[in-house]
């Protein structure tokens, strides 16, 4: 029997946000989706009776600090916004575009997590979706994955923390998934799942509270393997 749980998730509106909305709302659980686009999240509320849209942009504090004003409390609080941008020239290194992401991706949760820690319940859980990108360096990927190794190491000391506070962390590392972000890519993605196929992954490693949840497996294991190779190897064959 599943128990009925608060689950907070950003960036709800597409992608894995929307699949993971789609498979908590499923479950009976009470959801507070949240996004930018205004239309999109009056959708999902047709689609729930147990839902609740907070439309804010991220990297506005002040947006953020309203939206958290309208929450009573969380159980699950799932940090899935987020954007990808590729340096294509590194000799001409783009360092608005940098930022942007850095902002959007890592300096961005920390208006979230002050905003909305204080509402999570004993026993809850903070979801970090990272990327198995950050597993080996990949070429173009400064600004992302630099991002995304930040909330790596942001998670897991975080973890430490809140463990005072019964309450967990989950770091999510997803592969390739067929997204609104990834259909802009235009190298092969091996072992790319769908964006449900995604949600049901991380849905599964979340209600068993696992610390680390990462897929597809035969993925993330072989970017590990070749993580241990000698550098230069590793270099010649990025």
């Amino acid at each position: 029997m599943t128990i009925d749980k608060n689950v907070l998730i950003t960036g709800a509106t597409s992608g894995i946000g929307a699949a993971l909305f789609a498979l908590f709302s499923k479950h009976g659980h009470t959801l507070y989706p949240c996004g930018r686009n205004e239309e999109k999240l009056r959708e999902l509320k047709e689609h729930s009776t147990r839902c609740q849209p907070l439309s804010f942009d991220i990297n506005e504090i002040e947006q953020v600090n309203l939206a958290a004003s309208q929450v009573d409390a969380i159980d699950i609080l799932i940090l899935n916004a987020g954007d990808c941008a590729y340096i294509d020239d590194a000799m001409a290194f783009d360092a608005a575009n940098f930022a942007r992401i850095i902002n959007t991706n890592l300096t961005s949760l920390g208006n979230v997590l002050a905003a909305f820690l204080p509402k999570m319940n004993k026993g809850g859980q903070v979801v970090f979706v990272s990327s198995a990108a950050t597993l080996l360096p990949f070429p173009k990927a400064e600004a992302y994955g630099a991002s995304k190794a930040g909330i790596n190491y942001l998670a897991n000391s975080l973890r430490i923390d809140l463990e005072k506070y019964q309450i967990g962390v989950s770091l999510v590392h997803p592969g390739f998934v067929e997204t609104p972000l990834t259909n802009r890519n235009t190298f092969d993605m091996p072992f790319i799942l769908s964006a449900s196929e995604a949600a049901q992954r991380i849905y599964k490693g979340v209600m068993k509270k696992k610390q680390y949840i990462h897929f597809p497996r035969r993925l993330t294991w072989l970017l590990k393997v070749l993580a241990f190779m000698p550098q230069f190897l590793r270099h010649r064959l990025m």
